[in-house]
Order: structure tokens, then sequence, then C-alpha cells
């Protein structure tokens, strides 16, 4: 007989081929793992160690998969892990069937088995299982990685989420929290009265946003159709049909570029209320993510980026114009021209490329994208954008050149965009037409004519604030999480070459 050589030492090769050397002797002996079909389950490790004192002694059937294995013996020590986390399974030579102690001293980790046996602690005090019976319930025919090093290589963990969930147990924390903050969007804004809707993904015109999309093509139709970009504007025709308040969670599909706040594919909530403003959705705003703080984490205080943020109610709200002056030392506000907007930008080394327009509203747009954004940290409303780059706002009554518009910032990051939504089919056709020509001069993320939307505005859209949330960059925030790669289960990725 061969000295035995522990799995650490083995190469990938051989310990695939032993894996599947051992499949092969189960199959041959009748009891392929493959071809079990359920597992009646009667407990969770949690359920166990949380109730142990009435649970201690009693018969209890659990299923998952070992991660660890100690022993070659008369007994043996494994980890079991189920969804609800680890416990330790112990079994001895004498307290099973010998053929059944036989095929569990051959287990491999990353098996997934069902076991059924009491509850104990052991002399150490650990809570454990002693099996007296388990079923070998799929086999696994790659290895985990290495316990001490895991899985630790990013392109991997987001091209292999299901190791990554296996082998890293914080990892399942973040898409708990994920989910947990989703549930919380829908309870809170089902409880204001809000109806939760589903509209197109596929659109014959790209609008709703300033992006550049992805294009497709419908074979029965023969046409080019658009995936959305957005959700608005057939959430703003439901509310021209009098559905007064909805809102939609789903996703959404840019082409556009990849870096540690943007994915080609995202989820956002769009919400929409009929005789509410920009104010109201500030309030809404505030509210729905500092109560999902507190209620998923537990606190208002929290890290990210490097930055200890405090989401207790009460943010700044500034408008952009305000904002520049106090970043920047220089107001727009006191200047009317276009030229004179212009020397301010230049004066803090701001300039506009040859693809936009040199306007007023241009200028201050790019001195705080360019120059101020980079700059907040703690929650910030940053209000009254140009209407040069919000043709879906509602021009401000004070000043035509603004709107009354409003985007979050935290660390550094965009949030949430909201405003006062334009209800005048005239004005807005006129925007549409802005956003034409500057796709006609090569901007490939300007928007498009939809002439059934501004049907639909000719109908008559109430007063309503519209918000939209990225639920991606509000879970990075909730978990502390640096890349929005961490946040979604399976990022896009270039495929590897064979």
């Amino acid at each position: 007989m061969g000295k035995f050589v522990p799995p650490s030492e083995m190469s990938l090769g051989d310990q695939v081929r032993i894996r599947r050397e051992k499949l092969a002797q189960l199959q041959q002996e009748g009891l392929d793992p493959f071809c079990e079909t359920r597992y009646e389950v009667t407990a969770t490790s949690a359920n166990i160690k949380e109730n142990y004192d009435e649970m201690e002694g009693k018969t209890v059937r659990l299923a998952g998969r070992l991660m660890s294995k100690r022993g070659m013996g008369k007994v043996i020590f494994c980890n079991l892990q189920d969804s609800a986390g680890q416990i330790q399974l112990y079994a001895k030579f004498d307290e099973m069937d010998e053929a059944a102690f036989e095929r569990f001293k051959k287990n491999d980790i990353g098996d997934i088995v069902g076991v059924q046996g009491d509850v104990f602690r052991t002399q150490r005090g650990e809570i454990s299982v002693r099996i007296h019976e388990f079923t070998l319930l799929s086999k696994s025919l790659l290895p985990l990685p290495e316990k001490f090093h895991g899985l630790t290589d990013l392109e991997t963990r987001y091209r292999q989420r299901y190791v990554d969930l296996i082998v890293n147990p914080e990892v399942r924390r973040t898409f708990e929290i994920r989910s947990r903050f989703i549930s919380h969007v829908r309870k809170y804004l089902d409880g204001k009265g809000y109806m939760e809707v589903e509209t197109p993904v596929l659109n014959t015109i790209s609008g709703g946003a300033t992006a550049r999309p992805f294009v497709t093509h419908h074979n029965t139709l023969d046409i080019d159709m658009y995936m959305r970009i957005a959700t608005e504007l057939h959430l703003k025709r439901l509310v021209v049909g009098g559905l007064e308040r909805v809102y939609e969670i789903g996703r959404i599909f840019r082409n556009e570029g990849m870096d540690p706040k943007h994915n080609p594919e995202f989820t956002t909530v769009e919400l929409y209320q009929a005789y509410a403003d920009y104010n109201d959705m500030m309030d809404l705003f505030e509210e729905l993510l500092s109560t999902a703080a507190k209620e998923i984490v537990g606190t208002y205080q929290l890290k990210w980026q490097n930055e200890d943020i405090d989401l207790t109610p009460g943010w700044p709200r500034l408008t952009m114009a305000e904002a520049v002056k106090q970043y920047l030392g220089i107001d727009f506000m006191t200047v009317s021209t276009d030229e004179e907007a212009e020397r301010l930008a230049a004066s803090v080394g701001v300039e506009l490329g040859a693809e936009k327009d040199h306007t007023w509203g241009n200028f201050l747009y790019e001195c705080f994208d360019q120059k101020v954004e980079k700059l907040l940290v703690q929650p910030t409303f940053i209000t009254m954008h140009p209407v040069d780059v919000s043709p879906l706002a509602k021009r401000s009554p004070k000043d035509p050149r603004l709107t009354e518009r409003f985007e979050l910032f935290i660390c550094r990051s965009e949030m949430g965009n909201a405003f006062s939504e334009l209800n005048d089919p005239i004005d807005q056709k006129a925007r549409f037409q802005k956003q034409v020509e500057m796709r006609q001069r090569g901007d490939d993320e300007a928007g498009m004519m939809d002439t059934d939307y501004i049907t639909a505005l000719e109908y008559g859209l109430p007063p309503t604030g519209g918000l939209g949330i990225g639920i991606d960059r509000c879970v990075m925030l909730l978990t502390g999480q640096d890349t929005i790669r961490e946040v979604i289960l399976f990022p896009t990725m270039k495929p590897l070459q064979d």
C-alpha cells in the first residue's frame, strides 16, 4: 500500500482523478449520489446552536456541504456548512453501520451530505451532531480552494461566484443585506401607497436618461430595439393614466465604461408621485435610506471608502451654484452670459469640449462635475441643476436657466437623481429636439425624440415628483464595499479565452 498523501499536497489533476474514481466506485456499487432526489431536513446549524438546551439529545436531520475533515481512524470530525452557518459532525465507527462508516471516511471536502444523528456537546464544549446515518447527496468532483488561502483572486471570485459564496462567508452577508434592502424599499413604498409595476426592457426608442444604449434586433418585426437605459418615460405614462403613485425595481442597461462604480447592467428603483415635487422626493429619499441603515445595519454610522459616514437625518441641501461657490470660490449667479460663464470656469481650470454647447448651464455643471463632486463625503443634496443637462426636469419658476432637480451624493458617489417632472409638452418636445441635434452631432449618449411620450403629456401629466435610486450603490454603502462588483452576484466580465 502506498504512502498516504494529503489532498493539499496533491496536484489538482490527481485530486480530480481520485474524486472521479471514488464516484465510479460508488456507481458500480449502486450508490450513485446523483440519483438522490430529495432529503428531508428537520434542523439547521443555526437552529441547533440557538436552541441547544431544547435540542440536546434529540435526533435531527440536516444537510449541507463538508467544509473540513479531521481524523482518519475510528473517529472523524467534519464541519458541515448549510444556509445558516456551520456545525461540527462527529462520526465514530461503533456508532454507525460499519459499511456506512467506511463510506463516510471516503467523503471529500466539498461533498454534499445529509446526516441523521443526535445533538450533543463535545468534551471541549463544541455543539455537534453525532452521526448515526448519512447519505451522500452530491459528489464534488473539483476541490475547494485550499483552506488557509481560500479564494482571493478577484477575477476568479467574480467569475465563479458559486465558489466565492461557498468559501467566503462574508460574501453571503453582503447579498443578504442586498436582499433585505430591496425588501425594505418595497415595504417602505408599499406602505406609502405606491403601486409596483413592470415596464418594457426592450424599446424602439432609447430615452429617459443620457446614456449610450445596447442595441439588439427583433427578427420577427425586423427592427432594431434598445435595451432600456431608464424606466422613467413609461412610468410617467402611467401617471398620465391615473396611477398616481408608481414604482419599478428593475435592471437597467447602459453600454458605457466599467469602473468601481459602474457595471453595464445594474438595478434601480424609480418612483413617481402625482401632486408632489422634488422637495417631497428629497424627504422621501432621506427617510428611505436612513431607515434602511438603522433597520438593516443597526446604526446611522457607516464606514465606506475609508470614510466615516453619518446618515442621521437632516442632510444638507445646496444648490449646484452654492456648492460651486462654497468649494471653488466662484459665483455663477453673478454672471448671465455664456462668455462670462466660460471665463469663470476657465479660472478654475474647467473647459468644455467641442461636442458640448458652450452655455452658462453647461459651464456651471462641468465645474461641479469636474471639481466639486469629488469633495462631497457626507450625505448632501445638490439641487437646481441647469436646464442644459436636465432634459426631463421642470424649469425653476425663479430662474428659467435652472430646473427643480437634485442628486444625492455620499462619499463622492451619486446615489440618486430626482426632479419635479417636466409636464409641459411643448417645452418637452423642444428639449427632445435639442437632444436629437446633439445626437446628430455625434453625441451617442443623447436622447431621441419620443413622439408617443409627447402625446401622453398632451393628455395631461399632473405636477409630479420623480426619483431614481441606484440600488447597487446603496448596497455598497450599507456593506462598506468599494466596488460595484462586490454587490452584484454576477458582474459583467470579459470571457476567458479557451
